[in-house]
């Protein structure tokens, strides 16, 4: 395969966003007199964003009578706090030198609306290296969808045969392959609960983030 870009979703992949995504969950808790809960509680579910916090936090769903505001609460609750503690995956920082250095762009193609995207990835500085930002509400469709992805390679101007789609979730798996990429699942991100990702059907599985630079036509 030759190779000529990569795309990275968000949360989980690039950025451990868990512990901020976690504390906006337990200050709801926290404001109805509720103990907060430890992070492991909340880390699995963190790629089913606010809906999945709310289950964890408050077990409630989307068919709460009150799911819409308390939705709305935590998203503002997030968003007042969404860098207090989101850091770029340390594991990650070499293998975005090492794409630099190798002259290889990479994108980011997140289901996190760009109300939050798009100050978070300036917070952490990568919007500095990034080619483009495609967020959940760039498009009229979301992952697992192709379009996404698909826009991204045009913004790019590669082939969708030359790129490959990096993710930690089953829809990124599903939106690469819609979209005719080649596939890479990761195990250090949110992959939910008793998920398989070998299941997943993606063209490769790592553990750590610096087996992505020994896959084929990145080695």
């Amino acid at each position: 395969m030759n190779v000529k870009a990569l795309l990275f979703d968000l949360d989980g992949t690039l950025i451990d966003s868990a512990p901020d995504l976690a504390g906006a969950a337990n200050e709801m808790r926290v404001a109805r007199g509720l103990p907060e809960l430890p992070l492991s509680h909340f880390r699995p579910m963190v790629g089913s964003g606010a809906r999945g916090m709310l289950h964890r936090a408050l077990e409630v769903g989307p068919d709460h009578d009150d799911f819409a505001a308390l939705r709305d609460e935590f998203l503002g609750r997030y968003e007042s706090r969404m860098t207090l503690e989101t850091r770029i995956f340390p594991a990650m920082l070499p293998v975005l030198q090492a794409l630099l250095l190798r002259s290889l762009p990479w994108a980011i193609v997140t289901n996190k609306a760009t109300r939050f995207t798009e100050p978070l990835v300036r917070a952490l500085g990568l919007d500095l290296q990034s080619k483009a930002l495609i967020c959940g509400d760039t498009t009229p469709h979301s992952k697992p969808h192709p379009a996404p992805l698909l826009e991204a390679a045009r913004r790019m101007q590669v082939s969708v045969t030359e790129c490959i789609y990096v993710g930690d979730d089953l829809r990124d798996v599903q939106a690469g392959r819609a979209a005719g990429m080649a596939t890479v699942a990761v195990a250090w991100g949110y992959t939910g609960q008793g998920d398989v990702i070998e299941n997943w059907g993606a063209d490769h599985v790592i553990q750590w983030p610096h087996q992505l630079l020994q896959l084929p036509g990145l080695a």
